[in-house]
């Protein structure tokens, strides 16, 4: 069922692109093989749903603030707000540590994202046992293998200069941010 919704909310959010429409697709058609990967992997992060889809799109978001992807940015806000996170947790993904409106649970889950974001990933050991108390071995495989995607998703993006489509516009959107020190 989990994966049912997801589908619907990322089909909700294609349907509010207002432009650039073409800019990822029209790369990665250059390179069908690729295309293909892509697709595989978000086919299969999508029905990987033992963990709960406002976390993977919390950590998916604040990655991409991380890098400053604008497209990832555009389409996490949406997909985040139909995940349920709130315009609260949205504006506030750069002081997650001082903000109220996180769990603890959703504060390590941010945590770790950044830590594997960073370059080097380092200082995983602790935020990767603290969150073992919260979710199984396959809820951290889980959350890691979609950290890990979004950092190559949002880097390709920037990389190939995938724009903004509008699809976060009508609501909050998460800023980039500059990673911690």
């Amino acid at each position: 069922m989990r994966a049912l919704t997801r589908i619907r909310h990322y089909a909700s959010a294609f349907r509010q692109a207002k432009r650039n429409r073409s800019d990822l697709p029209g790369w990665l058609l250059r390179r069908p093989l690729i295309g293909i990967a892509v697709a595989v992997y978000e086919t299969m992060l999508i029905f990987s749903n033992r963990l709960d889809p406002k976390l993977k799109e919390l950590a998916e978001l604040k990655v991409a603030g991380l890098i400053n992807c604008e497209f990832c940015l555009d389409i996490g806000s949406a997909l985040g707000r139909s995940a349920g996170l709130t315009e609260q947790q949205i504006a506030d993904l750069p002081r997650y540590r001082t903000s109220t409106a996180y769990s603890e649970l959703e504060r390590l889950v941010l945590t770790f994202a950044e830590a594997m974001t960073a370059t080097p990933a380092i200082g995983l050991d602790e935020p990767r046992a603290a969150l073992r108390a919260h979710l199984s071995k396959a809820q951290l495989a889980e959350l890691a293998a979609a950290i890990a995607w979004e950092n190559q998703r949002a880097r390709i993006n920037q990389g190939l200069g995938v724009r903004p489509t509008g699809m976060g516009e009508g609501g909050v959107c998460a800023l980039p941010e500059r990673p911690a020190q």
